[in-house]
C-alpha cells in the first residue's frame, strides 16, 4: 500500500486540457515502488538521498516537471475523480477578473474515510464528525474571506508560479505546508479554501501516533512563525498576520486548558487562589464570559462541534503538547520529520497515555468531595461556581479517560454506497438493495419473498452511477430474516479496481459530516458507560465458564 511507504507523496501535473501527469515522489529509490508506479502508468521519481523529507520530494519533483498547475497529495490520500473539475476553475482568467483575485492555491478540506480516535473510542461514529472538520470546513473557509486560507499539506491545487515566487517548499520547518502557504500570500497571491471534500485518506487511530502528529504540527507552526518574521513581514496584510498569529496561539490553548482544570482543584484542596476575587465578582464576570464563549463557538461551528467537544479534545491533547510548545518557543528544537503511522494500531500501551488524565479525574473527584463536604445553605450557594467548574471539568476528564480505557476493537471500515446489486435468487434475476460495502464484503437487504442458501456461491453484479463490479460471494452472516452480509470470495483485478473506485471515489457517507444535535453529551456519556459495562460483563461470564 502506498500510504505505508516512508515520506512518499503524490504530485499531480495539469499541463493542458489534454493531458494529466501523475508522479509518485519517494524519498528512496526503490525498485518495487517504481514497478508498482509503472503498472499504473504513474511517473516515479525516487531520490537516492533526501534530507528534507516531504518538502524535498516536492522540490525535486518540481525540477522534473513544467506544468502551470500542480496538485499535491499525501501518500494515503485518494483524490476523487472530480477533483480537477472542482479546483481548476478558480485559476481561470475570468474568475480572477470577476473577483480581482490572483489565486495562488486552492485548498480542499482534509477528509478521512476511517473513524478518528474520538469517533471510534467513544462509540461516536454516528454522533460527531471528524475532529479536524471544524478547522477544514469552517475556520479555513473563514480564512478565505481574508484571502489567507492555510495550506494543510494535501488535497491542494497550486499555481506553479506561486510556488516558485515563494522559493519552493520550505525545508527549515516541520510544517512546510503552513509556511509555504504564508509565503505565497506574502508574495501577493491569495488562497482559497473550499467546503466540499475532494480527496480522502487515513487518520491515525492510536494515541502514540496522534500525539506525535500533533507535536510535529505544534513545533512546526512555532518554527514557521519565527521563519516568517510574522509581525514585521511587509508582504502580509494585518488581517493575514492576525490569521497566522491565531494559528500560533492555538497551540498555547492547551496550557490554558490545564490552568482552567487545575485552578478549582488548587482552591478546593489547598485554598490557593489563582484569581483573588469573591463570589459576586466571579459571578458577574465568569458567567457572561463562559456563556458568550459557548454562544460564539456554537455560532461559528454550525453543527460540526460545540463548546463541550472543544473542551474534551483540548484536554485529551493538553498533557502531551504543553512541554513541546514551551521547549520549541525557547529555542530547544526538534527538526526531525517523522511520518505519522496510520495503520490503525490498537496497541494496549495506549492505556499508559491515560495516566495524566486519570490523575486529573481523581483530583477532580477528591476536590468535589472535599469542597462540598459539610456545607449547608448559603455555603452551597457561594460555592456553586467552584462546584459547577469542578463538575464541568469532571465530565471532560471522564471523556478523556474513556478515550483510552476499554476502547472497542478496530473494525473493518464500512462504506455507504448508493447503488443496487443484481443477482439470481430462486432462479430469478433480482435487483436488490445495497446497504454498504467493504473491500471484502457486501451487505444486502432482500425483499420478504427472497432467501439465500448458506454456503452457496452467488454471482452478483454491484452497480453504482459510475462503476460496475462482477463478483462471487457467499453468505457470511445473517442479521435478520432478509438481511445478509456476503463475503466476496472471487474477483479478478479489473473488477477489484471497479470495487475500489466505488469505495473511494467520494466521501464515505457512513461517517457524519455534522454533529447529531439530538444526542446530548450526557446521552453519549451514559451510552459509553453502558457499553463498557456490557463488555466487562461478557468478559466476566467468559472467565466464569
Amino acid at each position: 500500500m502506498l500510504y505505508k511507504t516512508i515520506n512518499a507523496c503524490t504530485f499531480l501535473e495539469y499541463p493542458d486540457k489534454h493531458k494529466i501527469h501523475i508522479y509518485l515522489c519517494d524519498d528512496k529509490n526503490r525498485p518495487e515502488m517504481k514497478e508498482l508506479a509503472e503498472q499504473f502508468k504513474i511517473n516515479y521519481i525516487g531520490l537516492l538521498e533526501n534530507r528534507h523529507a516531504k518538502a524535498g520530494n516536492f522540490n525535486y519533483a518540481l525540477k522534473h516537471s513544467q506544468s502551470p498547475l500542480v496538485a499535491t497529495f499525501d501518500a494515503d490520500m485518494i483524490p476523487y475523480s472530480n477533483f480537477l473539475m472542482a479546483t481548476v476553475p478558480y485559476f481561470f482568467k475570468r474568475y480572477a477578473t470577476l473577483t480581482r483575485k490572483k489565486v495562488g492555491f486552492v485548498q480542499t478540506p482534509q477528509s478521512f474515510y476511517n473513524e478518528d480516535i474520538f469517533q471510534h473510542n467513544l462509540y461516536a461514529n454516528r454522533a460527531i464528525p471528524n475532529e479536524q472538520d471544524f478547522f477544514s470546513r469552517e475556520v479555513n473557509v473563514l480564512n478565505s474571506y481574508h484571502d489567507s486560507a492555510i495550506y494543510t499539506g494535501s488535497n491542494t491545487l497550486f499555481l506553479r508560479t506561486a510556488i516558485v515566487a515563494a522559493g519552493g517548499f520550505p525545508t527549515n520547518t516541520l510544517t512546510e505546508d503552513f509556511q509555504l502557504g504564508a509565503q505565497i500570500n506574502s508574495c501577493g497571491y491569495d488562497s482559497i479554501s473550499t467546503t466540499d471534500p475532494m480527496a480522502s485518506g487515513l487518520t491515525p487511530t492510536d494515541a502514540k501516533s496522534i500525539f506525535k502528529q500533533r507535536t510535529r504540527w505544534a513545533r512546526g507552526m512555532i518554527q514557521s512563525i519565527k521563519n516568517l518574521h510574522l509581525l514585521s513581514n511587509k508582504g502580509l496584510s494585518w488581517s493575514q498576520k492576525i490569521i497566522y498569529l491565531n494559528g500560533y496561539l492555538y497551540w498555547w490553548s492547551f496550557l490554558g486548558r490545564l490552568l482552567f482544570v487545575f485552578a478549582p482543584i488548587l482552591f478546593a484542596l489547598f485554598d490557593f487562589r489563582v484569581v483573588n476575587t469573591n463570589f459576586w465578582l466571579l459571578l458577574i464576570f465568569w458567567i457572561p464570559g463562559y456563556g458568550l464563549l459557548t454562544f460564539v463557538k456554537h455560532d461559528l461551528s454550525g453543527n460540526i462541534t460545540n463548546q463541550r467537544w472543544g473542551e474534551v479534545q483540548e484536554l485529551f491533547f493538553a498533557p502531551y503538547l504543553i512541554l513541546p510548545v514551551i521547549l520549541e518557543t525557547i529555542g530547544i528544537k526538534n527538526n526531525q520529520f517523522k511520518v505519522t503511522q496510520k495503520n490503525g494500531d490498537d496497541s494496549k500501551k495506549d492505556i499508559l497515555y491515560a495516566i495524566p488524565h486519570i490523575v486529573i479525574l481523581l483530583l477532580t473527584i477528591v476536590s468535589l468531595i472535599k469542597f462540598n463536604y459539610g456545607k449547608f445553605g448559603s455555603e452551597i450557594l457561594y460555592g456553586s461556581v467552584i462546584t459547577f467548574w469542578l463538575l464541568n471539568n469532571l465530565i471532560n476528564a471522564f471523556f478523556a479517560v474513556l478515550l483510552f480505557v476499554g476502547k472497542p476493537k478496530q473494525a473493518v471500515q464500512t462504506f455507504h454506497v448508493s447503488g443496487i446489486v443484481e443477482m439470481s435468487v430462486s432462479k430469478k434475476y433480482q435487483k436488490i438493495e445495497l446497504c454498504y460495502l467493504t473491500e471484502s464484503t457486501v451487505r444486502i437487504k432482500l425483499s420478504a419473498d427472497m432467501s439465500l442458501v448458506p454456503e452457496k456461491s452467488y454471482e452478483m453484479t454491484i452497480i453504482t452511477s459510475c462503476y460496475t463490479a462482477h463478483v462471487h460471494a457467499y453468505v457470511q452472516e445473517q442479521y435478520g430474516t432478509n438481511d445478509f452480509l456476503m463475503a466476496i470470495e472471487s474477483i479478478d483485478e479489473a473488477n477489484e479496481r471497479q470495487l475500489l473506485q466505488m469505495l473511494h471515489d467520494g466521501f464515505n457517507k457512513q461517517l457524519p459530516l455534522e454533529r447529531n444535535q439530538w444526542l446530548t453529551t450526557f446521552d453519549l456519556l451514559f451510552d459509553n458507560i453502558n457499553r463498557r459495562l456490557r463488555i466487562l460483563n461478557r468478559i466476566g461470564k467468559g472467565r466464569g465458564k
